[in-house]
């Protein structure tokens, strides 16, 4: 139809769900964890786009071709080096944490994939990527990104208390959890606060950088959160059961799709799949690390977990557990009833 806005597609986004990751330093098995969560609950075939130091890429094709064929014929993995097209190497490399800026370069290194979901190393998924993956067609004709906001509440929110630079709406984002539409932000000439005629992405990057260096506390995303300041128009908004952090619960709850819902895709930021701070996201870490690819889901990791949350009860994410557990179950209760169809039509002849 005349003025219609057509979704751009790629032949390969059709079979494929795009998912990119940065990894440096000691983030191996926090990645592999994560990709780990990712195959064992989706459907569709994914596409890894693993962003990693010289010295990881050798570990990471070695540990992913360890899992069993039932899981690697799930996937297809591309491991780069840590690249940035513009401005100086070392000081994106430093920005924040090591190499985190790289994923501020995806839509200019991946010029052949139209979509992509964007997660941090410490992101676990329990339910399948389809189900988030399926929010690029809510997107509307200017929308070219999406992210969860970094805090529910202003009065007790990161930006809205400390930020000295621009930021998105009254809480700001959190851009460890980023569904993005890369052939609409390579082609998109973006608002900002440099000049008024509007920049491509590529072109705005180091210039802002270098503008906010001074009052950016979160690397690159406080360098979202002033670019979707200026393009507000560009940014779908998603619930924050789809990046549930430690700050939704250890306050009181308050992530109210989360108590509906439950959590979709756990952010244990701040290192608590590896302290003792917050008992319950390194329950879930811990079970689905050590889970055995093949066994029964309920058996090896469904039981283990409810057992574990019992010890958390005392704690102020433990005392909801049903808010980890409920979109986990409903999600197991799915790959559990396509298997057993899988398998009785396979039988079926007999």
């Amino acid at each position: 139809k005349p003025g219609e806005q057509k979704h751009p597609k790629e032949p390969s986004s059709l079979q494929c769900m795009h998912l990119a990751v940065v990894a440096c330093g000691d983030r191996l098995e926090e990645t592999l964890i994560m990709l780990k969560s990712a195959v064992l609950f989706s459907s569709r075939r994914l596409c890894f786009h693993i962003f990693a130091e010289d010295s990881l890429k050798p570990e990471f094709e070695t540990k992913l071709k360890e899992w069993p064929s039932s899981y690697t014929k799930k996937f297809e993995s591309s491991i780069y080096p840590i690249t940035f097209s513009v401005g100086n190497a070392q000081e994106w490399k430093k920005l924040f944490k090591p190499c985190a800026a790289q994923r501020l370069f995806l839509p200019v290194i991946l010029k052949d994939v139209d979509s992509l979901l964007y997660v941090d190393t410490d992101v676990l998924f329990l339910r399948p990527i389809d189900d988030i993956w399926h929010l690029l067609r809510e997107f509307n004709s200017t929308q070219l990104a999406a992210m969860a906001p970094e805090h529910e509440i202003p009065k007790i929110g990161w930006y809205s208390r400390f930020a000295r630079h621009p930021y998105y709406g009254s809480t700001g984002l959190n851009s460890g959890v980023m569904l993005m539409n890369l052939t609409r932000i390579r082609s998109t000439r973006f608002k900002n606060s440099l000049i008024p005629g509007g920049l491509t992405w590529e072109e705005m990057l180091y210039p802002l950088y270098q503008k906010y260096k001074n009052y950016i506390t979160w690397g690159d995303q406080d360098l979202l959160n002033i670019i979707f300041y200026f393009n507000p128009e560009c940014l779908y908004v998603f619930p924050c059961q789809w990046n549930y952090r430690p700050d939704h619960c250890m306050y009181g709850s308050n992530c109210r799709g989360a108590e509906e819902e439950g959590v979709s895709i756990l952010h244990g930021n701040r290192g608590v799949y590896h302290d003792d701070k917050q008992p319950t996201f390194r329950a879930l870490y811990e079970v689905i690390r050590d889970f055995p690819f093949e066994d029964n889901l309920f058996q090896s990791l469904y039981y283990p977990l409810q057992s574990r949350f019992l010890d958390t009860v005392h704690t102020l994410c433990g005392r909801i557990p049903q808010v980890f557990l409920k979109q986990i179950e409903k999600t197991m209760k799915k790959v559990y009833e396509n298997r057993v169809i899988v398998y009785l039509g396979a039988n079926h002849r007999y």
